[in-house]
């Protein structure tokens, strides 16, 4: 039933309106393979990003998205996990541990039946339109499905639906597929984590070659607490002005101009929800090795600090 509604979605209802709309542009049409299982590995800047790739690759493909959006109540919830599925969304449990390894057989079951799966290597949305650095749960799949990976950049999807905003700006959006990259050469190796990380490495470049992309080498969902915790100690100081009543025009004239990724800083009715700014594939739990990169990655530094101390 579900990939019925996907197909009169994608070719007949939805489908047609957004071509019209948007004018959607595709470069690299020939990368795609006419038959076989594939894994497209997308940059991430907008929830439009998985509407508009499903909708150019002529196959089907299935995207993971964290289970929390199919358990909605009310018509609304209904409406949304209909929605979803019905654009190729599987749901998962994000929530790490077993539930990352959910993910994972969830995503190997749609590539051993022989079809699309795309996945977002950021884990999450980019907080400032940059490249961040890939979770490694796509490096594992890829090599246990066995499987070729295609890099693919999503341009001015970010532009058109920035983050928050519910309904796009109508404008023209584009994506280019870059070759696809074969990693059997590393078959067998999918629990060796120096070969993952190498992997989604490897992925994350030909990303940023497409994408022409800043690489940041730091995980996105770090990047976000940062910004997040910066809003908020900004949002403190003006609501700390207005109620001296000294400074206020100016701080907040200082706060508007200054950078917040590509938006203003939050004002401090607003910072609570940049807590609940997730998307279709915030999936950190896919692959625990991550966990243990982050802790390396940092190590380091905690080293210097008290050493330098």
């Amino acid at each position: 039933m579900h990939r019925l509604f996907y197909w009169v979605l994608k070719t007949v209802v939805l489908g047609p309106i957004l071509k019209l709309l948007f004018r959607p542009w595709v470069e690299g049409e020939e990368n795609i393979p006419e038959e076989g299982a594939a894994m497209f590995a997308s940059n991430h800047l907008s929830f439009s990003d998985s509407v508009f790739l499903p909708l150019m690759v002529p196959r089907r493909m299935t995207f993971l998205a964290k289970s929390d959006y199919f358990t909605g109540g009310g018509i609304k919830g209904w409406l949304t996990a209909t929605f979803l599925r019905a654009i190729g969304q599987l749901p998962v449990d994000r929530s790490g541990g077993k539930a990352g390894e959910a993910a994972l057989q969830s995503g190997l079951k749609v590539l051993r039946r022989g079809d699309f799966l795309g996945i977002y290597p950021e884990g999450t949305r980019s907080p400032d339109g940059r490249l961040y650095r890939g979770r490694t749960g796509i490096a594992r799949m890829a090599l246990e499905a066995g499987v070729p990976v295609l890099p693919v950049a999503m341009v001015g999807t970010d532009k058109a639906q920035p983050t928050g905003k519910k309904v796009p700006k109508i404008m023209r959006i584009g994506m280019r597929i870059g070759k696809p990259l074969d990693f059997s050469r590393y078959e067998g190796m999918e629990n060796d984590r120096f070969v993952l990380r190498s992997i989604t490495d490897e992925i994350m470049y030909e990303l940023m070659l497409l994408s022409g992309q800043e690489y940041v080498d730091e995980y996105a969902t770090s990047a976000k607490v940062r910004i997040l915790s910066a809003a908020k100690i900004k949002a403190r100081e003006l609501q700390e002005a207005a109620k001296s009543g000294t400074a206020a025009k100016e701080l907040e004239d200082a706060l508007d101009a200054a950078e917040f990724g590509e938006a203003r800083p939050a004002a401090p009715a607003e910072v609570d929800k940049l807590d609940d700014l997730d998307d279709l594939d915030d999936l950190d739990g896919l692959d625990e090795r991550d966990d243990l990169d982050e802790r390396e990655q940092h190590e380091p530094r905690e080293q210097d600090h008290r050493a330098a101390s």
